[in-house]
C-alpha cells in the first residue's frame, strides 16, 4: 500500500469509525424512545376509550332511571321499557348496550338478539376467560372494566373489545357496554411502522451523508495528490535543469584549469628540455640550469594535478572516511588562512553512504571558502551530529553577515551549487545571518 493511500485511509477510517458509532448509537436511542412514547401514545388510548365507555354507560343509566324509578309502572312493566330503551340504545358503528340478570341469562344484545334469553355464564372467549361470569363479578364489586373478546358485528371475527358494567341493584342486572380496541392496535401498528420508516430513513441519510463526506475527502485528496505531482514534477525538472547547469559549469571550470594552469606548465617544461637538448648539441654548459628550471616546472604540473584530484574526489575520503577527510580539510584551512576552527564532529563509526559523504564534504569546503572570501571572520565553529536517522550540519562564523533578503535574490554560484547538492539527496538547507552578527548554515540529510 502506498503512502498517500494510507495517509487516505487514515483520514477516512475515523469519519467511518465515528459516524458508524454515532449512527448506532442514535439509532438505539430513536428505537427505544420510540417504544416509550408508543407505549404512552397507547395507554393515553386506553385511558380516552375508558372514559368513552363510562360516559355512555352513565348516558345510559341517565335514560333509563325515570322509567326505574317510576312508582306508577308496574316491575314487568318497567322492566319491558327498560329493555326496549337500552335495545334502541346504539352509536357508532358497533356500539351498543348489553344487559345480564343475576344468573348471566342475557336481556339485551342488539347486535346479537339470539342470545337474548340464553344462559351464558359458562361462555368462555377465546382466550378461555368466563366472559359474563366475569362481567357479573365487575358489577357486584362496584362495577368497572373487564377486557375480553367478542364478536364483532361488522367483522364477524372475535376481537379484543374492552368492557365497562355497572349494576342495576334494584333487579340485580348488570348493565354495560364495550368498545373494540382493535383500532388501537391498528393504530399502534401504524405508528409504529411509521417510526421504523422514519428510523430507516435517517439511517440512510446519514449512510447517504457519509458516503458524500467519504467522496468528498477521495476527490480532495486526488485533486491534492495531483497538484502535488505537477509541483513535484516542476520541482524535479527545475532540479534536473540545475543539475546539468553545475555540472556544466563544473567541466568548464576544470577544462578551463587544465587549459590555462597544466597545459601551460606542460608547454613551459616541453619548451625547457628542447631549449636544453639544442644547447647540449651545441656544447653549451648552461644546458644543465634549463633541464633543473624543467623538472621545477615539473613538479608544478604534478601539484596542480593532485590538487585538481583532489578537487574532484578527495583520496582522504576513500581511504579514512568523512572525518580524517574533515580533520585534513579544517587543519589545511586553518594553517592557510589563519582563521581558528572549533569543529565538533559527531559523525556514526561506520561508512556513510558515499553520495552523503561527498555531498557534506564539498558543502563544508565551499562554506569554509566563502567565509575566507566574504565574512572578514576570524573563528569558525563547525557541529556535525547523528539525530535519528539524519545528519545534521551546522556551521557558523563571526563574520560582518550579511543582508539575507538581498542575497537570496542575487545568490552566488557557491551557494547555489550547495543548495543544489542538498536538494538532489532530499535534504534541508538554510543559511541565516545579519550585518555585525555573522552567518549560520544549517543541513539536514536524510540518511536514506
Amino acid at each position: 500500500m502506498s503512502l498517500k493511500l494510507k495517509i487516505l485511509t487514515l483520514a477516512l477510517l475515523p469519519l467511518l469509525l465515528v459516524t458508524a458509532t454515532i449512527t448506532l448509537i442514535n439509532v438505539n436511542q430513536a428505537q427505544t424512545l420510540s417504544e416509550l412514547e408508543i407505549q404512552t401514545f397507547e395507554q393515553n388510548l386506553l385511558t380516552s376509550k375508558r372514559n368513552e365507555l363510562k360516559n355512555y354507560v352513565e348516558l345510559g343509566l341517565t335514560a333509563i332511571s325515570q322509567v326505574i324509578n317510576d312508582e306508577s309502572l308496574t316491575q314487568e312493566a318497567a322492566q319491558s321499557e327498560v329493555k326496549r330503551i337500552l335495545h334502541s340504545l346504539t352509536f357508532g358503528e358497533d356500539g351498543y348496550f348489553f344487559v345480564y340478570d343475576g344468573e348471566g341469562v342475557n336481556l339485551v344484545h342488539p347486535a346479537q338478539p339470539e342470545l337474548v334469553g340464553q344462559p351464558l355464564l359458562t361462555l368462555r372467549d377465546g382466550a378461555g376467560d368466563l366472559v359474563i361470569a366475569s362481567l357479573l363479578n365487575v358489577a357486584k364489586q362496584g362495577g368497572g372494566y373487564h377486557r375480553y373478546t367478542w364478536r364483532k358485528p361488522s367483522l364477524g371475527d372475535e376481537e379484543d373489545k374492552l368492557g365497562y358494567v355497572v349494576e342495576l341493584p334494584k333487579w340485580g342486572w348488570i348493565l354495560g357496554t364495550g368498545l373494540y380496541v382493535d383500532d388501537i392496535a391498528k393504530e399502534i401498528s401504524r405508528v409504529r411502522q411509521q417510526v421504523t420508516i422514519n428510523i430507516r430513513n435517517s439511517f440512510f441519510t446519514v449512510v447517504v451523508l457519509t458516503a458524500a463526506s467519504a467522496v468528498i475527502i477521495i476527490a480532495i485528496g486526488v485533486a491534492i495528490n495531483l497538484h502535488e505531482g505537477r509541483l513535484a514534477d516542476g520541482r524535479l525538472r527545475q532540479l534536473a535543469h540545475k543539475s546539468v547547469q553545475f555540472q556544466v559549469s563544473q567541466r568548464r571550470r576544470f577544462a578551463r584549469e587544465l587549459h590555462d594552469g597544466i597545459n601551460q606548465l606542460i608547454v613551459s617544461v616541453k619548451f625547457r628540455i628542447e631549449l636544453a637538448a639544442n644547447k647540449i648539441k651545441k656544447g653549451d654548459l648552461t644546458a644543465s640550469q634549463d633541464l633543473s628550471k624543467g623538472m621545477e616546472v615539473l613538479n608544478q604540473a604534478i601539484k596542480e594535478v593532485r590538487r585538481l584530484s583532489h578537487d574532484l574526489r578527495p583520496s582522504l575520503l576513500d581511504d579514512l572516511g568523512l572525518k580524517s577527510a574533515l580533520k585534513s580539510l579544517l587543519d589545511e584551512y586553518e594553517a592557510r588562512t589563519g582563521i581558528t576552527v572549533e569543529a565538533e564532529l559527531g559523525l556514526p563509526v561506520e561508512r556513510l553512504p558515499d553520495d552523503i559523504e561527498i555531498t557534506l564534504y564539498r558543502v563544508i569546503q565551499e562554506a569554509l571558502c566563502n567565509v575566507e572570501k566574504h565574512s572578514g571572520a576570524d573563528e569558525v565553529r563547525l557541529k556535525t551530529s547523528l539525530h535519528g536517522s539524519q545528519i545534521v550540519l551546522k556551521l557558523s562564523d563571526n563574520g560582518d553577515g550579511f543582508d539575507i533578503t538581498k542575497a537570496s535574490q542575487q545568490a552566488g554560484i557557491g551557494i547555489r551549487n550547495m543548495h543544489d547538492r542538498i536538494e538532489l539527496l532530499s535534504g534541508e538547507f538554510a543559511i541565516t545571518s545579519e550585518i555585525g552578527r555573522g552567518t549560520q548554515l544549517r543541513v539536514k540529510l536524510p540518511l536514506s
